[in-house]
């Protein structure tokens, strides 16, 4: 193998190297927005949950008042 060809694949391996490590920066960045992304989807559901059994609450309390008028 020639030097230039050895050069040529050296660069090469260098970028796949530097690459690797960008992709592993990205990849960890993306997996810490899912887990922020899913603790507020959750946070969320829940919040939707309340509001849901308030309501609830609230049309139980006036329909008992339409039956007592």
């Amino acid at each position: 193998m020639e030097d230039a060809d050895l050069q040529l694949l050296t660069t090469k391996l260098e970028q796949l190297i530097q690459r690797i490590e960008q992709l592993k920066v990205q990849n960890c960045l993306l997996l810490n927005s899912e887990k922020s992304w899913r603790e507020e989807r959750a946070h969320l559901i829940e919040k939707n949950e309340m509001a849901r059994v308030k309501v609830e609450s609230m049309i139980s309390r006036l329909k008992a008042l339409e039956q007592d008028s």
